[in-house]
C-alpha cells in the first residue's frame, strides 16, 4: 500500500464512495494526477509533486491549477467539466467539500464516462473507424483555427524550449543513460537548426497558439456521440503554447506507435484538407519524434513510482525512446502519381499507399477532386455544376496539382497525387514540375464494365464523376501512356502492392 492510499484525502474519497455507491473507489493514476471515480462523477486530484515543468507542492498551487484546468478544457469539453471543488478541514478535523475551514486540497469535478469510450481503449479493440478519425481531424483543425495566437518569441526558440524541458525531464528518472540522452538531444538540436527558419516563419504567421498540449489518444473520448478533446495541459503554458502541428503530432505519433499507420495518415491529411493548406506537412515527422521523446521521459518518470509495474513502464519508455530515434532518421521525399479513368480506384489506392510512402505519417495526398472543390470553396461532398469542369478550369486544377506536389516535395515531404491524367500534356506538366525530385507515375486500368459498376455503386464522396462522364472518358484517346500500367481488377491490397512495385522500378520526372 502506498503512502497516498493512506492519506486523509484518499480516505475522504473512499468514505464518499461508500456513501454514494457502496464499494471500493476506483482510482486512475498518472505521473502528476490521481482521478477518483465515484458514481457518476470523476474527481481529479493533483499530486503534491515538483517537477521541472510543474509545481504542485502546495494546496494553493494545486487549487490554482485545478481552476485553470477547468477554464481551459471548457473550450473543447464544456459538458464534461463541471467545476472545481475545494477540500477543506472542518472544526472536528474531518474533510469536506467547499467548507469554511482551511484548504487541504482541491479537485476538478467531471462527468464520469465509460472508460471504454477513451480513444486509447477503442484503439486497443479496433474500434477507431476511418469516419470517426476523419471527424476528429476536422475537430482538431477547427480548434486550432480558433486557439489564441501567442507571439512570445521565435518559432525555433519555442521548440528549443521544449527540448530544454525534455532534457530536464529525462533527468528525473534513471531509465536512460546520460550519454544516450545527450546523443538524442544533440540530434534534435541539429535538426532544429535545419528547420529554424521554417519554424520562425510559421510563428510570425500566427501558427504558434495556446493549444491542447497533450493530445494523445487517452485524452480523447467519445462523449455525447462525438470525439471530444479533454485533459489539456494546464500546469505549464510553455508546454501548451506551441506550433499547432506540434500539437497535432502527439496524436499522429500515438497512432503510429500503435501500428495504426493508415489512421495516422488519414488524420494528417484530413487535418490539412480542413485547414486548406499544405504548409508545414514536412514538419510532422520531426514533431512526432519530439512527441515520442516527451512520452519516453514522462513514462520513465512515472515508472519510478510504479511499484510492481515499474519494469513494464520502463520498457514502454524505452520503446518510445527508440521510436524517437527512428523518426529522426533521414527520409528522402518521393512523389507518386496515380492516374486512370473514373472507377479505376485511384483514390482508394492512393489512400492505401500514402501511409507507406516517405516519412511517417506518410505522404500528403493531393487529389484533383478535393483540389477542385477547394478551388470553388465548397465542401468535399458538394456537387459542382458542369461549368466547374470546363477544360480551362480543369487546366487550372491540374496546374495546381503540379505546383502543390512540387512545393511539398521541395519542402521535404512525400506526395501521392491522384487524378485522371487522361491527357499527355497534363502528365507531362506534372513530370516537368517534378523533374528535380524522385517521381514516378502509374496508370490504373480496368475493364469498362468494371469501371461502370464501380461508378454506379460507389458511395457519395468528393468525385462528381457519373456514368456519362466515364463514357466520355472511354471515348477519349489518352495518347501514349509511358507510365507503367497496373490492372486494378484485383483486391485493394493486391493493386496497392503492384502499384508500389511499379513505382519503385521507375523514376522519370519527364515521362508522360
Amino acid at each position: 500500500m502506498t503512502d497516498e492510499s493512506r492519506d486523509p484525502v484518499t480516505a475522504f474519497f473512499s468514505d464518499l464512495a461508500s456513501r454514494v455507491m457502496p464499494g471500493q473507489v476506483q482510482v486512475i493514476e498518472t505521473h502528476i494526477s490521481r482521478v477518483f471515480l465515484i458514481g457518476d462523477r470523476a474527481y481529479k486530484l493533483k499530486r503534491p509533486v515538483r517537477l521541472p515543468y510543474t509545481d504542485g507542492s502546495t494546496a494553493e498551487l494545486r487549487l490554482a491549477t485545478c481552476r485553470k484546468e477547468f477554464d481551459l478544457n471548457a473550450r473543447t469539453a464544456p459538458g464534461l467539466y463541471l467545476g472545481v471543488r475545494r477540500i477543506t478541514r472542518a472544526p472536528d478535523g474531518t474533510l469536506t467539500f467547499d467548507g469554511g475551514g482551511p484548504l487541504v486540497d482541491a479537485v476538478v469535478e467531471m462527468v464520469r464516462f465509460d472508460q471504454e469510450a477513451l480513444f486509447d481503449r477503442m484503439a486497443e479493440r479496433g474500434a477507431l473507424t476511418e469516419s470517426l478519425m476523419a471527424a476528429l481531424a476536422e475537430i482538431i483543425a477547427r480548434f486550432h483555427a480558433e486557439a489564441p495566437v501567442v507571439h512570445s518569441g521565435a518559432g525555433g526558440a519555442n521548440i528549443a524550449g521544449v527540448l530544454d524541458i525534455n532534457r530536464a525531464g529525462f533527468a528525473t528518472s534513471d531509465a536512460f543513460a546520460e550519454a544516450e540522452v545527450a546523443r538524442l538531444d544533440g540530434a534534435f538540436r541539429r535538426r532544429l537548426d535545419e528547420l529554424r527558419a521554417t519554424l520562425d516563419s510559421r510563428e510570425a504567421a500566427g501558427k504558434v497558439r495556446r493549444c491542447h498540449g497533450d493530445l494523445h489518444l487517452r485524452n480523447i473520448c467519445l462523449f455525447a456521440g462525438r470525439p471530444t478533446l479533454f485533459d489539456c495541459i494546464e500546469f505549464n503554458d510553455q508546454i501548451a503554447t506551441v506550433d499547432v502541428l506540434y500539437d497535432l503530432a502527439f496524436l499522429l505519433m500515438d497512432l503510429w506507435h500503435r501500428g495504426l499507420h493508415r489512421l495516422a495518415n488519414l488524420v494528417a491529411n484530413r487535418y490539412f484538407d480542413t485547414s486548406a493548406s499544405d504548409d508545414g506537412f514536412e514538419l510532422l515527422t520531426f514533431f512526432m519524434a519530439l512527441r515520442a521523446a516527451v512520452r519516453a521521459h514522462v513514462t520513465a518518470t512515472f515508472a519510478m513510482g510504479a511499484g510492481v509495474d515499474a519494469d513494464r513502464q520502463r520498457a514502454i519508455a524505452r520503446d518510445y525512446f527508440d521510436l524517437s530515434i527512428a523518426l529522426l532518421d533521414h527520409w528522402p521525399a518521393r512523389v507518386l502519381a496515380i492516374g486512370g479513368l473514373s472507377g479505376s480506384g485511384k483514390t482508394t489506392i492512393a489512400e492505401a499507399l500514402a501511409p507507406h510512402v516517405g516519412a511517417p505519417p506518410g505522404a500528403r495526398l493531393v487529389e484533383s477532386d478535393l483540389t477542385r472543390k477547394a478551388h470553388f470553396a465548397v465542401p468535399s461532398d458538394a456537387c459542382l455544376p458542369p461549368e466547374a469542369y470546363r477544360p480551362e478550369v480543369s487546366d487550372r486544377v491540374y496546374s495546381q496539382l503540379a505546383t502543390r506536389a512540387r512545393t511539398i516535395a521541395a519542402a521535404g515531404a512525400s506526395v501521392v497525387v491522384a487524378a485522371v491524367f487522361d491527357r499527355p500534356d497534363r502528365r507531362a506538366e506534372l513530370g516537368r514540375a517534378l523533374a528535380d525530385h524522385a517521381f514516378s507515375g502509374v496508370w490504373l486500368s480496368a475493364e469498362p464494365e468494371t469501371l461502370r459498376a464501380r461508378v454506379r455503386t460507389r458511395p457519395r464522396g468528393a468525385s462528381d464523376a457519373t456514368l456519362d462522364v466515364l463514357e466520355a472518358q472511354l471515348c477519349t484517346d489518352p495518347g501514349p501512356i509511358r507510365w507503367p500500367r497496373v490492372c486494378s481488377e484485383g483486391s485493394v491490397t493486391e493493386t496497392a502492392a503492384a502499384v508500389l512495385a511499379a513505382a519503385e522500378s521507375t523514376s522519370d520526372g519527364a515521362a508522360s
